[in-house]
Order: C-alpha cells, then sequence, then structure tokens
C-alpha cells in the first residue's frame, strides 16, 4: 500500500529536508530512521525540498507500507510518538503510482515578518525588515506572476533541467503585527522565493528599483543576490 502523508516541521532545528551525506540531522533521515524502527523500509519521497531552517505546515512525503501496515491511525501515532520537530498531520492511502513530487500541480509558500524585532520566541520562526510601502511591495511581487525563466532567482551552483517556472499568484497583507507574503506557482528552483521576497523588500524599502528588479527578471543584470532570512519561510501546501 502506499500512503501520502502531510507533514509539519521546524526547520529551524534540521539542516535542510534532503538526506545528507554528511548528517542524519535532515527531515528526509529522522523520518526514515522512525519508519525504520516500525520495519517500514521504503524510502521516503518529498513534493519538493526545502532549505536549512525553512519550515512546513504543508509539506506532502509518500512511501510504500509493508503489508502488515494496515492501521493508518496506528502508523500516525507512532510516528508522533518517535519523532521530533515534526508532526504527522495527516496519513491517507493513495494510487500506487501516486508520486508526491511529480504529481503536485501547485505549491503555496508562505513568507512572514514583521517591522518590529520579533521576541525571543518568535525569532526562530518570523523575521524582520524596516517599515516599508506596501503598493511598492505588491507592484513588485505581480512581476513574478506568469512564466519566467528566473536564472537570476536561483542560488549559485544548483542544476536543473530548465529555470523556467510559473506563478500563479502572489498576495500580501497584513495580519496585526505580521506582514504575511505569498507565492504559488507549479514548482520553485532553490532559494527562489527567499531570493524573490528579498529583492521585493528592497524595491518597497526603496533600497532597489522596480526597473533593476524587471531587468534582473529579463535576465539583462543580475545585481541582486542576496536571500531573506529563512527564519520567515513556510512551505504552506501542495495541491495535487
Amino acid at each position: 500500500m502506499r500512503v501520502k502523508l502531510t507533514i509539519v516541521y521546524d526547520g529551524g532545528k534540521f539542516q535542510g529536508f534532503q538526506k545528507q551525506k554528511s548528517t542524519q540531522n535532515t527531515i528526509t533521515s529522522s523520518i526514515e530512521i522512525a519508519l525504520r524502527s516500525l520495519g517500514i523500509t521504503d524510502e521516503i519521497r518529498g513534493s519538493g525540498r526545502t532549505d536549512a531552517g525553512v519550515h512546513a505546515t504543508g509539506q506532502v512525503i509518500d512511501f510504500l507500507l509493508p503489508e502488515f501496515w494496515r492501521d493508518l491511525e496506528k502508523l500516525q501515532y507512532e510516528l508522533n510518538r518517535k519523532l521530533q520537530h515534526i508532526s504527522i498531520k495527516k496519513v491517507e492511502q493513495v494510487r500506487e503510482d501516486f508520486h508526491s513530487r511529480f504529481h503536485a500541480k501547485k505549491r503555496l509558500y508562505r513568507y512572514v515578518f514583521k517591522t518590529t524585532q520579533p521576541s525571543i520566541f518568535e525569532e526562530a520562526y518570523v523575521s524582520s525588515y524596516p517599515k516599508f510601502n506596501a503598493d511598492l511591495l505588491r507592484k513588485a511581487l505581480k512581476t513574478f506572476e506568469g512564466e519566467h525563466d528566473f536564472s537570476n532567482f536561483i542560488k549559485t551552483g544548483s542544476i536543473t533541467h530548465t529555470n523556467i517556472r510559473e506563478i500563479y499568484k502572489t498576495h500580501y497583507k497584513q495580519h496585526k503585527n505580521y506582514h504575511l507574503i505569498y507565492f504559488q506557482a507549479n514548482g520553485f528552483l532553490r532559494s527562489q522565493v527567499r531570493m524573490m521576497v528579498e529583492a521585493s523588500m528592497q524595491v518597497a524599502l526603496n533600497q532597489w528599483s522596480q526597473e533593476a528588479l524587471e531587468r534582473q527578471l529579463n535576465l539583462e543584470e543580475r545585481t541582486l543576490t542576496k536571500l531573506a532570512p529563512a527564519e520567515g519561510l513556510y512551505l504552506a501546501g501542495i495541491t495535487y
């Protein structure tokens, strides 16, 4: 039986989602260690990789269950009992050919920040920027909508088949003292969201121009490569 799990995790406690040779302190390794203790040997597949420090409230993984595992509620309970800083929100049976990554149609990221210093209880989960112009931010975000070659908004050294992605929607809103930015797309490149957030905020802070952002997106020049802090970023949901 193949199962699909929706999971939440505190990315600040791990060295990213992807398995690494140098450490077992990754989301994938932590989950697979817990699965092995339950007699489940299949490797997990994720809807996408998140960098070190990036959180998730709607990451999706899938794997094959051996025949002796039929009680999905018990599986969820046992995994949550064994895992730290990772929580299983939902376990459901899916088709045998389901693939968390390749069958995903939309991915949603949320970025959370304040214009005041986050408290010590927030600083691992919320970033901060100075006061900014919300209208300039909305205009900058809108620039990314549509299909583009995001070669100038990817971390150096990344290897991909294509850097073309389509962003379906961007959104900014304020909730009390928190500011939230949303990106929904068919997929994202490594560190792309953090670079787009930083670029948009630099425009909103009048530290960079809208025209310069457009030139960088159009591959005419690349003058900004800084990333927004990882603490504010969340993989919020996957649509299938």
